[in-house]
C-alpha cells in the first residue's frame, strides 16, 4: 500500500496552478467565422471550397458568358444585365445642347455595339464638350470668308477691296471710337456703313471727343426708336446714332 501511495502522481503545485491555459488560435481578420475551425485553429477548406463553387454557379446563371460569336442569346442577356436597353429607341438622352438632338442612326449603331444608357449619354456629353466648340469656330470662319467674298464682289475684286479696307481702317482709327469700329467692321452691312460714313465725312454721328455727337431731344429719340431701321433692320449706324443720342442727354 505504501508503495502504491509513494507512486501516486503529485498534485498541482502552486507554481503549476499559476500558469494560464494556452490561448486558442484566433481566425485572421478577413476570414468569416463560418470558414474557421476553432478546434483545429485552421481554415475550413472544405466549407470555403463549397461556398466558392456555389458562388460560381450563381454568377454563371446571372451573367452567362457567350460561348462564341454565334451565341447571340447569351450575349443579349449579358448586355441587358450590364444596362443596355432592349432597343435603340429606349435610350433616354439628356441633350446637353439643342444642336445635339438624338440621332436615331447613331443610337442604332451604339446599341449594336452594346453601349449602355450611361455610355450613350457620355457620347453626347463628349460631343458637346469637344466638337461643338470646333464647329462654332469653323462656322465663324466660314461666315467671315463669306462676308469677305461679298465685300470683294461689291468693291470690284479682291485687290480693290483690300485697298478700300485699308482706307476705312485708317479713317476709322482717326475718327471713330475703337468700340464702334470693332462692332461695325465685323459684318458686311457694317463695313458698307463705315464706307458711306467715310465718303460723306460724317464722324459726328459716331465720333470721337473732337467731333461732338449730334444733340437729340427725347422726342427726336422716340422717333428714332420707332423707326424700322432701329427695331426691325437693326442698322448698325442707326443704332449707334440712337446710342450716342442717349449719351448726349444722360451721359454714360
Amino acid at each position: 500500500m505504501s508503495d502504491q501511495i509513494e507512486h501516486l502522481p503529485d498534485g498541482p503545485t502552486a507554481e503549476n496552478a499559476a500558469e494560464p491555459a494556452p490561448e486558442r488560435p484566433q481566425p485572421p481578420p478577413d476570414v468569416p467565422e463560418k470558414f474557421w475551425d476553432p478546434d483545429a485553429g485552421a481554415i475550413r477548406v472544405d466549407a470555403l471550397l463549397r461556398s466558392y463553387v456555389e458562388l460560381e454557379r450563381k454568377l454563371g446563371r446571372s451573367l452567362p458568358q457567350p460561348e462564341g460569336p454565334e451565341d447571340r442569346e447569351a450575349r443579349e442577356r449579358l448586355l441587358a444585365a450590364l444596362g443596355r436597353p432592349a432597343s435603340p429607341d429606349d435610350y433616354r438622352i439628356d441633350v446637353p445642347d439643342e444642336r445635339l438632338r438624338p440621332d436615331p442612326e447613331l443610337n442604332r449603331r451604339l446599341h449594336a455595339a452594346g453601349f449602355t444608357q450611361e455610355q450613350v449619354q457620355l457620347v453626347y456629353e463628349l460631343a458637346a464638350d469637344r466638337l461643338l466648340p470646333v464647329l462654332d469656330e469653323l462656322a465663324h470662319e466660314a461666315e467671315r470668308v463669306r462676308q469677305q467674298e461679298r465685300l470683294a464682289q461689291h468693291f470690284g475684286g479682291h485687290d480693290r477691296w483690300r485697298e478700300v479696307a485699308r482706307e476705312i481702317k485708317t479713317w476709322a482709327e482717326a475718327n471713330l471710337e475703337p468700340e464702334v469700329f470693332a462692332t461695325l467692321s465685323t459684318s458686311y452691312q457694317g463695313v458698307l456703313t463705315l464706307h458711306r460714313m467715310m465718303q460723306a465725312s460724317e464722324p459726328a454721328l459716331l465720333g470721337r471727343a473732337d467731333h461732338p455727337a449730334e444733340r437729340l431731344d427725347l422726342e427726336a429719340l422716340d422717333r428714332l426708336i420707332r423707326d424700322p431701321r432701329y427695331w426691325r433692320d437693326r442698322d448698325p449706324s442707326f443704332i449707334a446714332r440712337v446710342t450716342e443720342g442717349f449719351k448726349s442727354l444722360y451721359g454714360d
